[in-house]
């Protein structure tokens, strides 16, 4: 009975749940692929576990300039329309002076609310956790407004976080 109660924790848990979608999910890979399949793949896998209607994963130079851009729940029509990446000044702008997950009910809200490119989905909710290369910040995963209308919780920013740190693998071994 003890044992019982303990694997339903175990499988509830944030963390374990989002480790065994990312192995699920590394299967699925070719033997020999590159890093943005890698990490598109981590976009797709934080959009599902998180219920999210959109996902991100940028890349940064040291600059903080966006090289690298993957989403999740964008249609291609509508990423044909932007005429470029977000680049991270407004609200997860501060992930890449502290590191910190941020977390908004409303982004628009945010005192530095700018920085979208046109044509950018609307948005209300945000998630965002930084994602690490060689002990620097160099770029973000972030999930925006769950489809259950629910806000982002504590077990979302877990799963990010879980992802998050495989992302800075890819990114660390494989990007640059």
């Amino acid at each position: 009975m003890v044992l019982e109660s303990i694997v339903r924790r175990v499988r509830r848990d944030p963390e374990t749940r989002a480790l065994r979608a990312l192995a699920r999910a590394l299967k699925t890979l070719r033997p020999k692929h590159r890093p943005d399949e890698s990490l598109q793949l981590l976009a797709d896998l934080a959009r599902e576990l998180t219920g999210a209607a959109y996902s991100a994963l940028a890349i940064t130079d040291a600059d903080n300039n966006t090289e690298g851009f993957f989403v999740a729940g964008v249609d291609e029509a509508t990423l044909r329309r932007l005429k470029t990446a977000p680049q991270g000044h407004g609200p997860l702008g501060s992930l890449r002076y502290d590191g910190r997950p941020v977390r908004f009910e409303d982004v628009s809200e945010h005192a530095k609310a700018f920085g979208f490119p046109s044509n950018h989905p609307e948005m209300q909710r945000l998630l965002g956790v930084a994602i690490w290369a060689n002990a620097e910040v160099r770029g973000a995963l972030y999930v925006t407004d769950r489809e259950d209308g629910q806000l982002f919780d504590d077990d979302d920013e877990l799963v990010l976080l879980t992802i998050a740190a495989h992302a800075s693998k890819v990114v660390e071994t494989e990007w640059y």
